[in-house]
């Protein structure tokens, strides 16, 4: 065999162990990328229930921010805790779409009487982004934890809404539905416009 022959062989078997090794090393990474990629599927099936026509005019909005915390006393074992700082917002509305023809009584020539409906609470809504469970102690079994966290959102909800009637959200309501509507109406009507609310 001469020293071409071999060359030529010797240079044959390493371009191939080359290529073997880079398509050995391609295939690794390709293998180990694909182990490593996730894809995030989300499947929904949407069912309209019910539409509702909107007539609710939002008057006010409060945003509360509560701590709350709850105690189930034990005898034996340690209590139940959890402290919970609750993020929410309710909001006061009047619903127009009570409002009818005879809701407004004219009162001689140059004014005019316009009865609404009561103010009305239109939602209460916790943050459940900005809400946060702070602690969560005497939980002993899987359930425990998440039964508090739960109803400790409920209660919340609750105390929120009961937060939000002491500082006379109603009230507030209805005084900003007099600033709203009033000038409102005296622009449209041409006359001087009282506002009532109906009982």
């Amino acid at each position: 065999m001469s020293l071409t022959t071999l060359r030529t062989r010797t240079a044959v078997l390493l371009t191939v162990a080359i290529t073997t090794i880079i398509l050995i090393l391609a295939l690794f990474f390709y293998i180990k990328r694909q182990f490593f990629i996730t894809r995030t599927e989300i499947n929904e099936d949407v069912m309209v229930e019910k539409i509702v026509s909107m007539g609710k005019l939002e008057l006010v909005k409060y945003s509360m921010k509560d701590v709350i915390e709850k105690k189930e006393i034990r005898n034996i074992l340690p209590d139940k805790r959890i402290l919970f700082v609750a993020v929410g917002e309710v909001t006061g509305c009047i619903d127009l779409t009570k409002i009818k023809k005879s809701d407004i009584v004219p009162s001689g020539s140059d004014s005019l009487t316009v009865f609404l409906p009561k103010p009305e609470i239109c939602y209460v809504k916790l943050d459940h982004q900005q809400s946060k469970v702070y602690d969560v102690s005497g939980a002993w079994f899987p359930g425990d934890s998440k039964n508090m966290v739960e109803d400790i959102y409920k209660i919340a909800e609750r105390q929120i809404l009961e937060n939000a009637g002491k500082q006379n959200i109603l009230g507030k309501t209805n005084e900003n539905a007099r600033l709203i509507f009033r000038p409102m109406l005296e622009n449209i009507s041409g006359k001087k416009v009282g506002i009532e609310f109906r009982q």
